[in-house]
């Protein structure tokens, strides 16, 4: 090897490009969370049966293969006992959807996989830094398995996917955006400060983000038993603060977890102490010196609860259903910010 070219695999670390370069994966991934939405309120999660990592970015091109994909969708029980007699059109659409959603998987560790490789063979990786993004690119390949997972829930018995395996998914998905955003805020102190340590986790701040984690979990609770169709009416469900039709599904796990009416309830009245909770963190984000992360919490918090309620009383529409999964995942994301904000630290 010539001196010219050792030289250029020698390069100094590059945290500010190593951040950025988390921060578009982590828009990614809000896109991802995004298209989920769509995918779930569209009921087009179960419309490609098979799991094909590579072959499976290529959708269906002649009218033979389209048939053959309707063919195997038409062997599941959502077909025969709700979609029984759809169109191949009405097929091809809820196709794409989940179609989308996969390939978008793909692209993202296309996306994170490659710039990793090319960071770490000119040796630009920080020192401490490297576990890390290898832990969130293997936690990204999980992601596809969890995927995997629980579509096949809702292929052989069920009409619909575990809600269950639906929360695992969609809480995977919002801890990678956590997980970037944190790792690329790391990495940007960093660059200001060679002396300075990764964020520590304060009691607050986790304690916060254990709220926010339940009222996450109840929200996809809510969309895998589209428990938000039981009432479309706020502040009272259908004229009472505890609705009717909460029954004893055997234990106290499976009645909280599984009841369509208290899970609704749940989501409806813990959101207040989720944004109490958040609304503190951003109090002191901004007494730590970081207004703009205090900024983003108050905004992501505010516009959520209202969208939340918008959407209750919408009776579910489509368009604001998947703004409050969007504006959910921005809340997230300006959690991670605050926490992080709260728990800088310098050598």
């Amino acid at each position: 090897m010539t001196r010219s070219s050792s030289t250029a695999f020698s390069a100094a670390p590059r945290p500010v490009a190593i951040a950025r370069w988390l921060l578009i994966v982590a828009a990614l991934v809000f896109c991802m969370v995004v298209v989920g939405g769509i995918t779930r309120l569209t009921e087009s999660g179960l419309s490609i049966t098979q799991w094909k990592p590579i072959t499976g970015a290529i959708p269906p091109l002649t009218h033979d293969q389209w048939m053959e994909a309707f063919r195997d969708y038409q062997q599941i029980p959502e077909y025969k006992e709700i979609n029984k007699g759809m169109s191949l059109a009405a097929f091809q659409f809820i196709f794409f959807w989940e179609w989308l959603h996969r390939l978008l998987g793909r692209l993202i560790g296309v996306a994170f996989a490659l710039p990793l490789i090319w960071f770490a063979a000119r040796r630009a990786i920080p020192a401490g830094y490297g576990w890390r993004l290898v832990a969130l690119l293997a936690l990204g390949g999980l992601q596809g398995a969890i995927g995997w997972w629980m579509v096949k829930s809702g292929l052989s018995v069920r009409t619909d996917v575990s809600h269950y395996r639906l929360a695992v998914h969609l809480l995977t998905a919002l801890f990678i955006i956590g997980g970037l955003i944190w790792t690329a805020l790391d990495l940007l102190a960093l660059a200001r400060n060679p002396y300075a340590r990764p964020a520590a986790l304060q009691p607050f701040a986790l304690a916060t983000l254990l709220v926010l984690l339940v009222q996450l979990m109840f929200g996809a609770f809510t969309a895998g038993l589209d428990a938000g169709y039981v009432s479309s009416t706020w502040p009272l469900m259908n004229d009472h603060l505890v609705p009717e039709g909460i029954q004893w599904l055997g234990s106290l796990w499976a009645t909280v977890s599984s009841d369509p009416y208290l899970v609704h309830f749940i989501h409806r009245w813990w959101a207040w102490v989720a944004a109490a909770m958040l609304i503190i963190l951003a109090r002191k984000a901004k007494a730590a010196g970081h207004r703009g992360a205090s900024i983003a919490i108050n905004a992501a918090v505010g516009t959520q609860v209202l969208l939340g309620i918008a959407t209750v009383i919408s009776g579910i529409a489509l368009p604001l259903a998947v703004l409050h999964q969007a504006v959910g995942a921005l809340v997230v994301a300006s959690a991670a910010w605050g926490a992080h904000a709260v728990g800088s630290r310098r050598a």
